[in-house]
């Protein structure tokens, strides 16, 4: 007779279709797995015979058996003991298919909790997927991990909740998108009252550049679901400050980003580590494409062509065809349509003063002009800190390995948007940003207290380590 866990549910939902097979290691009175590591869904009826509603056992699985479901078309998760077969539910995830597929046959509790603002509707989406739990004598998580470290951060994250630290302040999200709206209007009468030599074009030229700075800035927030309450309104503002605003797909965006997130420096989970063949990062890369003997691209020199081509191409050239291919491939119709909004609105606010052709060209020098700023914002807190294959880590030590801070100034988290606490940010995504100065001391403290080094420097230092 095998051990099951008995689980309940009303009305007529089912948790997998009738009579499927599970391919999950079941386990005996006497602790030891079933042979062929195969069970049946059993139906039965209530004892009393007063309810006619079936209660569905789930199996008891180990860790040893749940990682070998981690290929694409076999995809298992853990989040709070409970086991995932998310495989068909994939393709259909708002994050896209490859989180999850990075995070298959590990425990996911600690990034499904960060990734995710309310868990009372994502959780509805996980009862169809529930198919078992952890046997009783498997730890919460795999061995390899510290759990009183793992318990650590996630008192941590109860006692932040505790404190409101993840409830946004309206106001100061309200500045930062008048700040937006202010810098674009006055782009526009300035060339209006003015007219559009080269003085001015270079002016406004600066203004724009630095909206589209504090733009990126706010859809990222919004991305991270940071800003409102409700998804579905931090889901709208994203579209119109991303796409409408910055002219690139939300959802492409969105999609890359989360695997950045959640496989921080992981090669080659996180894309924000894949730049081709053109710059080898890390200790990995560099023998992968030594083993393949390409020799077109003088890899000493990288750090020297990072000024000439990494800097003022991210934005205008490489971003910009990355999300015009993705939109069309993937046929995101309403991202193109948002995308296409952008370029309307400037051939109609300056098109009457440059001409079609000289409206593309100042949107693309403007593009050209954010490039640098965004780059080495994004790049100081990732590049210099450790790459790796996947190691498994817990989630913060995941995070604070491959992730530093800058120091704290007024003009530093303005010119960041406060991404100089990566850190906290990489812990707590959906945590307004005005709010990780406060976190920091307390992460401080649990990094030291498990002997995990809390990088801080000052901001010039960490534009330099890009290159170093």
């Amino acid at each position: 007779m095998t051990t099951k866990l008995e689980d309940k549910h009303a009305g007529n939902g089912n948790l997998l279709g009738e009579g499927q097979p599970y391919l999950g290691e079941k386990y005996q009175t006497n602790g030891k797995p079933v042979a062929n590591g195969r069970g049946e869904i059993s139906v039965k009826q209530e004892a009393n015979g007063k309810c006619g509603v079936p209660r569905k056992s789930l199996n008891m699985y180990s860790w040893q058996e749940i990682q070998k479901h981690n290929q694409k078309a076999d995809q298992w998760l853990v989040i709070n003991r409970k086991v995932y077969d998310v495989t068909g539910w994939a393709n259909k995830h708002p994050g896209g298919s490859r989180v999850l597929n990075h995070y298959a046959g590990e425990d996911a509790t600690d990034v499904f909790r960060a990734m995710h603002l309310d868990l009372d509707i994502v959780k509805l989406y996980l009862k169809p997927l529930l198919i078992g739990e952890l046997a009783p004598e498997e730890p919460s998580q795999e061995r390899n991990k510290s759990s009183q470290l793992v318990e650590d951060f996630r008192e941590l994250r109860r006692t932040l909740e505790a404190m409101n630290m993840f409830k946004a302040n309206p106001t100061f999200f309200f500045l930062h998108f008048i700040q937006v709206l202010i810098l674009e209007t006055l782009a526009w009468l300035i060339v209006w009252h003015f007219g559009s030599g080269w003085p001015v074009t270079i002016f406004i030229s600066c203004l724009l550049t630095i909206s589209q700075g504090q733009s990126s800035y706010l859809q990222h927030d919004l991305g991270h679901l940071s800003i409102f309450t409700k998804s579905k309104w931090n889901h709208l503002m994203q579209k119109l400050m991303m796409s409408h605003c910055k002219g690139l797909s939300t959802s492409w965006w969105n999609h890359r980003h989360f695997q950045h997130h959640v496989k921080t420096n992981i090669h080659p989970k996180d894309p924000d580590i894949d730049m081709g063949a053109l710059f080898l990062l890390g200790e990995l890369q560099p023998v992968k494409f030594g083993k393949m003997k390409i020799k077109y691209i003088d890899y000493e020199k990288q750090h020297l062509y990072f000024y000439m081509v990494g800097l003022p191409l991210l934005m205008p050239v490489y971003f910009n065809l990355e999300s015009m291919k993705v939109m069309c491939l993937q046929r995101y119709w309403e991202d193109i349509a948002w995308v296409s909004s952008f370029y309307i609105r400037h051939f109609i606010t300056f098109g009457p003063f440059y001409g079609i052709f000289g409206t593309i060209l100042l949107i693309y020098l403007v593009k050209f002009l954010e490039s640098p700023w965004v780059t080495y914002v994004t790049q100081m807190s990732h590049v210099p800190m450790r790459m790796s294959k996947e190691e498994n880590r817990d989630w913060l030590s995941a995070q604070v390995l491959t992730t530093c801070n800058v120091e704290q100034s007024i003009f530093n988290d303005w010119f960041t948007g406060h991404l100089n606490f990566q850190i906290e940010h990489h812990l707590f995504p959906t945590m307004p940003r005005h709010n990780y100065h406060k976190v920091a001391p307390l992460v401080r403290s649990l990094c030291a207290k498990h002997g995990l080094q809390y990088v801080n420097k000052p901001m010039l230092e960490a534009f330099g380590d890009i290159v170093r």
